[in-house]
């Protein structure tokens, strides 16, 4: 399977699905009874203000965090608990606010890495150098290759990721997630320290990304790269969904606004 194309659930189905979802921390609920579905190919946006839980809806989906309610599904397969190392080999997959490539490494390496779940010899083999291990390392360099070549990377792959600049970085993060293969690819802010033209490139990005049949959950602050990559969009605020729906819909829902910008003293006069 090439490294950019989804799993087996079809164009359009559900692929993953949080019914009821909660989270205590101590007697904080960071996020309470959140529901919501990402479909095979979609790009789904998780907003909402600073503090509204998105991060540990991420971290919920992803197996840092367990649910203390609700159940989590994702293709067909009830995951609410389970190690995130598990969650990783059913094909989902994350980057992160802060980047984590490996520096004073070349873009290829840090690519490569996103290769392990994909190895299939066994360490010793890769001591003794074996013809299956070289045989196997070839192809997964091969691969790589195609990946940076068509995230316009190619000509990068033995640069130091240290020396390139930050938004460069950002897709060499990306590349190392969508290398292993993954159904759904969460990305949390990747926008974030972005300019207006790697801002573009970010967009240009993750729509190729659902070309290939790729969902994406994105937790983003850039409004313009939310309301121009995704299909719908889910608002959340103190950890509950306040809103739900397509970009044009979101952008004038008034508990959005609401939730974003908070009621002026008249309105409030008014209200009382």
């Amino acid at each position: 399977m090439s490294a950019m194309q989804a799993g087996d659930i079809p164009k359009g189905a559900e692929l993953l699905r949080l019914e009821g979802v909660g989270v205590r921390f101590g007697g904080l609920k960071a996020v309470d009874a959140l529901g919501f579905g990402v479909d095979a190919g979609q790009v789904v946006g998780l907003i909402g203000p600073n503090g509204a839980g998105k991060t540990t809806a991420f971290n919920l989906i992803t197996g840092v965090y367990k649910p203390t309610e609700g159940r989590i599904r994702f293709a067909g397969q009830d995951i609410t608990g389970w190690a995130p190392h598990r969650i990783a080999r059913a094909g989902i997959f994350r980057t992160f606010q802060t980047i984590r490539l490996f520096q004073g490494q070349s873009v290829l390496n840090n690519v490569l890495a996103g290769m392990h779940l994909k190895t299939r010899q066994q360490w010793w083999q890769g001591l003794l150098a074996t013809p299956a291990q070289r045989r196997e390392e070839r192809e997964l360099r091969e691969q790589v290759m195609a990946l940076l070549e068509r995230l316009r990377l190619d000509k990068l792959a033995q640069e130091d990721v240290a020396s390139l600049p930050y938004g460069v970085q950002r897709r060499v993060e990306l590349a190392r997630a969508l290398v292993a293969g993954p159904r759904l690819l969460i990305l949390d802010e990747p926008a974030a320290g972005l300019n207006d033209q790697e801002s573009a490139e970010l967009n240009r990005t993750i729509l190729q990304v659902r070309e290939q049949g790729i969902s994406v959950l994105l937790v983003e602050h850039d409004m313009n790269v939310v309301m121009n990559v995704t299909d719908q969009i889910v608002c959340i605020n103190f950890g509950r969904k306040i809103a739900e729906g397509t970009p044009e819909h979101i952008r004038n829902h008034p508990d959005v606004i609401e939730a974003y910008l908070g009621k002026d003293d008249d309105e409030e006069e008014a209200a009382a």
